[in-house]
């Protein structure tokens, strides 16, 4: 990309040449090293925390004095992974990878549980067998802290922006995000992005046209038909899966809140709290579903978001707490299945149980209706 003409420069994720800037400014982030010093020494980030902060900068400085490119970020993020795999999950199972050229670059467009975690085991799959890595859609909602920004745009993030103000600004930021995804698979870079806005925090993995339709902002551009160009962009949907969410009781709560109240306002550390236990807490086994990559699009963004549906349900894994939740015989319901369920939803509210049974009910709902 010519440096003089970057016209992604505001959203694209760091080259090799601004990493080394991104990481010093890390490091002098007073948010950043703050929230180090809360998750990592609870203890001590009381009245003399600011002790600390001198020792965590220089600790910092000489971790990451070798990082300075992108490739040396993706390492120490797999790092990282493999020790939160190792202690938050029971293993990790993956489909449908076999069917996919290491050589060739793909739009993964995915069911989206999780803000951190889901991006992540696509990466952790892809990072383990040869595949380069996904540049990772996300939203400038989740962008609030300058440190977030960096964090994120070092590990290969690029940024959607929701926050956009009026609909020319929008449109213009929408075409920018269209051009950008089409210019990263043009070049062999894979990506990765919700199938809509927002975690499906009821369990309902439905993807939203209007994504689709930003995908071909481009196309139009170039006047060409939408089966065509769509065609053309290798989409491929991913089901992930996961055995236990970790916040899945932070979901059922706020949707209680929505139906009873209709309404819910969010702490102002809510999302990065969401992320935190995303990323330690406890999620059993997870499952990722690579799906066939679709090179016979339809003719209307409608028609294509159901076909996405339709490989994401299929290949959506099941697992006990989702025929115990919603009431479907399988071989893999023991009593011990039943009794960790049962303490899933003890001491919650009714209503709380009911839409918590109903989060892990949906998938396999669906999945019997279109068998």
């Amino acid at each position: 990309m010519c440096i003089d003409n970057d016209i992604y420069k505001e959203i694209r994720p760091y080259n090799d040449n601004e990493v080394k800037g991104a990481i010093k400014r890390l490091i002098d982030d007073k948010d950043f090293i703050n929230a180090i010093l809360k998750y990592r020494f609870p203890h001590a980030s009381g009245m003399f925390g600011w002790l600390l902060i001198p020792l965590i900068k220089r600790f910092l400085v000489k971790k990451w004095s070798n990082v300075a490119s992108v490739k040396d970020v993706q390492d120490y993020v797999a790092k990282y992974m493999r020790a939160t795999i190792d202690h938050s999950c029971d293993g990790v199972t993956i489909t449908g990878l076999d069917k996919l050229d290491p050589n060739k670059a793909y739009l993964f467009v995915s069911n989206h549980r999780d803000i951190a975690m889901d991006p992540a085991m696509v990466n952790w799959c892809l990072f383990n067998n040869n595949f380069t890595t996904v540049r990772i859609a996300i939203g400038d909602n989740l962008l609030k802290k300058p440190c977030a920004t960096e964090l994120m745009r070092l590990n290969k993030s690029f940024i959607v922006k929701r926050s956009s103000k009026g609909p020319r600004e929008l449109m213009k930021s929408l075409g920018l995000l269209s051009s950008y995804i089409s210019h990263s698979l043009m070049t062999g870079n894979n990506i990765w992005i919700a199938q809509k806005e927002g975690r499906a925090k009821d369990g309902n993995d439905k993807t939203d046209p209007a994504i689709l339709k930003m995908f071909f902002m481009k196309g139009r551009k170039q006047k060409l038909p939408f089966a065509e160009f769509m065609s053309g962009l290798n989409i491929v949907p991913v089901a992930i899966s996961y055995e236990n969410d970790p916040c899945d009781l932070a979901k059922a709560q706020e949707l209680y809140q929505k139906e009873t109240t209709g309404t819910y306002e969010k702490s102002e550390f809510e999302d990065i709290e969401s992320i935190v236990q995303g990323i330690v807490g406890q999620k059993r086994r997870i499952h990722i579903s690579f799906g066939d990559v679709i090179t016979d699009a339809p003719e209307t963004p409608d028609e294509l978001a159901a076909i996405i549906d339709k490989q994401i349900t299929e290949n959506y894994h099941l697992f006990p707490s989702n025929y115990i939740a919603a009431e479907i015989e399988s071989d893999q319901v023991t009593a011990a299945e039943k009794q960790l369920f049962s303490q899933k939803l003890a001491d919650q509210p009714q209503g709380v149980q009911t839409i918590l049974r109903r989060m892990y009910a949906l998938p396999a709902q669906k999945k019997q209706a279109i068998e």
